[in-house]
């Protein structure tokens, strides 16, 4: 799970869905990218919230993973929808489905929190990613960080 990299401010001309990345967006995404193939990333699905920031972190993230996927866009994983609704989609995957997801806050955090059963999954940091296997969080780290931060 992902939260998407730095994107450029909101204006009058640039609504919130269509904001792409800034500079340090892109370079956040490829560097956590690199340090996923580092991580046992090995995903067989890539699914992305339809918001142009998010597309773009998924597409950096998994360009540097080497990965040979197509990034899904997931309606479900959009500002303000339904955390219920991802993990509908994620149960009506192949049972053996190792899946990256890519979105915003507080949605990535609320679906971390029905995954794991736990209502006080901290929230993800911009670049941020947390990795939640059978029912519980294994690790968690920034694109920047030295080292990932030790399931609790």
């Amino acid at each position: 799970m992902i939260r998407h990299a730095q994107a450029v401010d909101e204006t009058l001309e640039l609504k919130d869905p269509a904001r792409p990345l800034t500079v340090l967006g892109r370079d956040q995404a490829r560097g956590l990218g690199e340090r996923l193939r580092w991580h046992d990333c090995e995903p067989t699905h890539v699914l992305t919230s339809p918001l142009v920031r998010a597309v773009q972190t998924a597409e950096l993230v998994t360009a540097a993973l080497g990965s040979p996927l197509a990034v899904d866009v997931e309606p479900a994983l959009a500002p303000a929808a339904s955390a219920r609704a991802v993990v509908a989609a994620l149960a009506a995957l192949p049972p053996d489905s190792r899946v990256l997801l890519f979105g915003h806050e507080p949605g990535l955090s609320d679906v971390a929190a029905l995954l794991v059963g736990d209502p006080d999954v901290p929230a993800l940091a911009k670049a941020e990613a947390v990795r939640i296997s059978a029912g519980r969080v294994r690790w968690r780290f920034a694109w920047d960080a030295e080292a990932p931060v030790p399931a609790r």
